[in-house]
């Protein structure tokens, strides 16, 4: 509803519409999972064939999302929406991240009837993106990996797998920037992984054999996304490798979600848990909104299906 005039009391009402969004196409199944640690939610297309298979990891706000995962079945992937923290008998707080909680999921994954292998996609959000990286590069069976302005070294909270640590990258609170709305910027607090030479935080993603889909927005505070996925890119391409490939959005901040989902500037910091900058405009965000997401799907469509 549009009213006439600002604030209370609203004006005369001048339009209106109703818009909605069928987040389970009928046959859509929605499928609680609770095996062994993992604690996600399946959706599964409608009927009985087998469908590719596509885990989504979301970032540091901890919780289980579903909205993503259950798009993506609307449109033929069988996804599971994976929850890693703060989230029913999951650790509520985190000191590491286990890798092997990761692989468990790839491997209920692959185990499912109606899951077409031999192998699955990774589409991850920020923190999420950055574990998906990591899953390609340690983990068997990763096709294809999504990443959405995500670090590709490792952040905040150490990573474990096999009795090895990747430790994190060095922040610096101190660099994070106060805007003129009094907002804080925190773009600049960590440290630049390709500036240390033999850096171990670097996720070590030329071991992968998947192919990369890097999205990126050009405005992102919140990680140096666009930066980040270039260097790496490049480093690829010095070993001979061309799996990858980079979607940049110019005006886009740090979240880039599904088309017409509303548009957030400033948000909690989940590492700091203070008010910043996510970065973006409106137009240029909404956009990319609707030009990413059938690009990951044809991304999907076209590796997942093709083994």
């Amino acid at each position: 509803e549009v009213f006439e005039g600002h604030g209370e009391p609203p004006g005369r009402l001048l339009a209106q519409a109703q818009h909605e969004r069928a987040f389970l196409r009928d046959g859509v199944r929605r499928v609680p999972v609770r095996d062994g640690r993992i604690r996600a939610t399946l959706f599964l297309p409608p009927g009985e064939d087998t469908f590719p298979g596509i885990i989504d990891i979301h970032g540091l706000s901890g919780g289980l999302f579903e909205h993503r995962a259950s798009l993506l079945a609307n449109h033929g992937f069988a996804t599971l929406a994976l929850a890693y923290y703060q989230y029913e008998d999951l650790p509520q707080k985190l000191t590491e991240l286990h890798l092997e909680y990761f692989e468990e999921a790839v491997n209920y994954m692959l185990q499912h009837p109606q899951v077409k292998g031999p192998g699955v996609g990774l589409l991850g959000f920020s923190k999420g993106g950055e574990l998906s990286l990591a899953m390609a590069a340690f983990l068997k069976n990763i096709t294809a990996v999504a990443s959405l302005n995500s670090p590709v070294a490792v952040m905040v909270f150490p990573l474990c797998y096999k009795g090895k640590t990747i430790p994190t990258l060095n922040l610096y609170e101190q660099r994070a920037k106060v805007t003129n709305s009094n907002i804080l910027d925190y773009s600049d607090v960590f440290i630049d992984p390709f500036q240390a030479p033999g850096n171990q935080s670097l996720i070590p993603i030329e071991k992968a054999e998947a192919q990369f889909l890097f999205i990126v927005g050009q405005d992102d505070h919140v990680v140096k996304s666009e930066y980040y996925a270039t260097e790496v890119c490049k480093l690829l391409q010095a070993q001979g490798k061309k799996n990858f490939q980079i979607l940049s959005y110019p005006g886009t901040g740090h979240c880039i979600d599904p088309p017409f989902f509303p548009f957030y500037p400033i948000g909690n910091n989940p590492v700091f848990h203070k008010r910043s900058v996510l970065g973006g405009e409106l137009r240029a965000s909404s956009k990319a909104q609707v030009h990413a997401w059938p690009q990951i799907q044809a991304f999907f469509r076209k590796y997942l299906n093709d083994k």
